[in-house]
């Protein structure tokens, strides 16, 4: 075992691998260097139940005594500026230098700052961070006008919620469809239609090109490519995120979309490890290298890494899923659909949906909306790692002729 592990990044990853490593025994020194003020916490609410009721507490991954009871020397308000390999160290942006046994990358990710003029004007947010959060909270008001540019899972959740607090609401999607990147065309055309019976306006296939401030510096429309303009009171930019792999790149470690890792997350230093929305791997479950932003993946990676330090190796190939609350419709995601060629989409009762995707005939994961049983049946399916058909498929419990033509 490491003498010591020093974690980059408080999120849920870097927290979790914290206290992984002390439920495997791991009794040597732990720094998690946490770059914002306060204690660790979920990012997930931020879009959602937080806006609604401003209430940090709730958010807190641990209490201050779980740090203190397990040893965990928690520094917040610090940075990682830079990595000694040969030294095995990193020098801190309060100027104090760490030593470690082995190092945690977990740096997460950041969110993309789309080429639009206008973006520094005032009442132009994003939403990322609690500060974030609590930055849009202030602008937030019955009445006024918000226009998100972005609409994948952040940005129409926080439509969802805006709509519900009384603000009029405008979406505006460069791809032709919601969450294109991430889900099937039956769920992103289920989504625009919810969307739309709440009262949001989506701009779908259209690019936004300028923010148009007022006199005062604030934001008053976003001006489209074909010319037309959005008034508002607010803008929320959500076009995705990038990942926070400079550091590693610049310590010399292989990058590329995220930080380069093998199957038990090691980067090409043995000494060092990278975790979460920041490391870029080769799941089997893919076949190919990807980057995966969810709670799920950044829990089960900790997990991964502290059992390696600990003595247990084993490469990860942890079942991925997602979800996304959006008004009182619950997106749950099992598996990597996006590569799917063949779809089969079944529209129940009470606004309940299942799309189960396959690849070159065999079963590759399910969308569901307010489907929480298909959900699971789903995931404990594929976990099972069987190349399953769509007629083996049935033979576990799902009905899709009964309703494949609904």
């Amino acid at each position: 075992m490491p003498a010591s592990v020093v974690i980059a990044g408080a999120g849920q990853a870097g927290l979790q691998v914290s206290a992984s490593l002390r439920q495997a025994g791991y009794d040597g020194g732990i720094v998690l260097i946490n770059d914002e003020a306060g204690l660790p916490y979920q990012r997930p609410p931020l879009s959602k139940t937080y806006l609604k009721d401003g209430r940090s507490e709730r958010l807190l991954l641990r209490i201050a005594a779980f740090y203190d009871k397990n040893r965990i020397e928690l520094l917040d308000q610090i940075r990682v500026e830079r990595i000694d390999r040969r030294a095995r160290s990193v020098a801190l942006s309060d100027s104090r230098t760490l030593r470690y046994g082995h190092l945690v990358l977990a740096t997460g990710a950041r969110n993309r700052k789309p080429p639009i003029e206008g973006l520094e004007l005032q009442n132009v947010v994003e939403l990322r961070t609690l500060a974030h959060a609590a930055a849009i909270r202030r602008h937030v008001r019955e009445k006024s006008r918000a226009v998100i540019i972005g609409g994948g899972f952040i940005g129409l959740e926080f439509a969802a919620v805006a709509t519900a607090m009384g603000m009029d609401v405008t979406v505006i999607e460069a791809a032709t469809r919601v969450m294109a990147r991430i889900v099937s065309e039956p769920v992103s055309r289920y989504f625009a239609d919810f969307h739309a019976g709440i009262g949001v306006r989506l701009e779908l296939g259209v690019l936004a090109e300028r923010v148009i401030g007022d006199a005062d510096g604030r934001a008053c429309a976003v001006e489209l490519a074909d010319g037309r303009s959005v008034d508002c009171d607010l803008v929320l930019i959500a076009a995705g995120v990038v990942p926070n792999d400079e550091l590693a790149a610049e310590a010399g470690l292989a990058t590329g979309n995220g930080i380069i890792v093998g199957n038990t997350l090691s980067t090409d230093d043995p000494a060092i490890s990278a975790i979460g929305d920041c490391a870029a791997y080769v799941h089997p479950f893919a076949g190919r290298r990807i980057r995966l932003e969810s709670v799920q993946n950044a829990t089960d990676q900790a997990k991964c890494v502290a059992a390696r330090l600990t003595g247990s190796p084993h490469a990860y190939e942890a079942l991925p899923w997602f979800w996304s609350d959006q008004g009182d419709r619950k997106l749950q995601i099992a598996g990597l659909t996006d590569t799917a060629d063949d779809l089969v989409a079944i529209r129940g009762e009470d606004g309940r949906l299942c799309v189960h995707c396959f690849r070159g005939g065999q079963y590759i994961g399910l969308e569901s909306v307010n489907a929480p049983g298909d959900h699971m049946m789903a995931r404990k399916t594929l976990a099972g790692g069987k190349h399953l058909s769509r007629q083996d498929l049935e033979k576990t419990g799902f009905d899709l002729r009964v309703f494949r033509d609904r």
